[in-house]
C-alpha cells in the first residue's frame, strides 16, 4: 500500500478553494441593497389613480436592519395640504407579517425581494392585504419606481406609480 503525502502549499489551497465554493455568501454579504437610502417623491413623474396629487413631496428612508429592511416616511403634505404622518416599519424577508406604525390604512407588512432591485411590500389591515407594493431600482440607482395597488379605505381600486429621487 502506498502513502500519500500533501504539499502544505496544496493542501492549504485546497482549503482555500473548499471554503471558497462551499460559501459563496461572504461576496454576497457585502453586495448592498441598492433600496438602502433616502428617496424623495418625484411629484410632477408620479401618477395617482385618485387623481389628486400631493401638495409636497415625502422622504422616504430604506435602512439595513440584519436579514431585513427598515423604513420610514417622513414630511410631505397630502392633496388638501395636511401634514402626512410619519410612518415606519421593521421587517424581516421571512414571510412574517410585522406592525407598520403611523398609518390609518395598513397595521401589518410582509416584505420579499424579487430580484437584486425590486422589493415587494404586502400590506395589510386586520388581516386582509389592502396592497401590493414594488419599489424597483432604476440600473443607474437614481430612482425608484414605486408601484402601488390594491383598494382604497372606501373598497375602490388604486394603482398609483410614484417616482423616487435618490437623496
Amino acid at each position: 500500500m502506498t502513502s500519500f503525502a500533501l504539499n502544505p502549499r496544496v493542501a492549504g489551497l485546497i482549503l482555500a478553494v473548499c471554503v471558497i465554493t462551499t460559501f459563496p455568501s461572504h461576496t454576497l454579504a457585502q453586495r448592498t441593497n441598492p433600496l438602502i437610502g433616502s428617496w424623495i417623491t418625484n411629484i410632477p413623474k408620479s401618477t395617482y389613480s385618485s387623481g389628486r396629487t400631493p401638495k409636497s413631496p415625502a422622504t422616504r428612508t430604506f435602512t439595513q436592519n440584519a436579514d431585513g429592511l427598515t423604513f420610514a416616511l417622513t414630511g410631505g403634505r397630502d392633496p388638501d395640504g395636511n401634514a402626512l404622518t410619519p410612518t415606519r416599519w421593521a421587517a424581516h424577508f421571512d414571510g412574517k407579517d410585522y406592525p407598520m406604525v403611523g398609518s390609518s390604512t395598513t397595521d401589518m407588512v410582509t416584505i420579499a425581494m424579487i430580484n437584486a432591485s425590486t422589493l415587494e411590500v404586502l400590506s395589510k389591515k386586520g388581516g386582509r392585504v389592502t396592497d401590493t407594493s414594488r419599489y424597483t431600482v432604476s440600473q443607474d440607482g437614481k430612482t425608484i419606481s414605486w408601484v402601488a395597488t390594491g383598494t382604497n379605505a372606501a373598497g375602490l381600486p388604486i394603482r398609483n406609480v410614484v417616482i423616487l429621487d435618490k437623496q
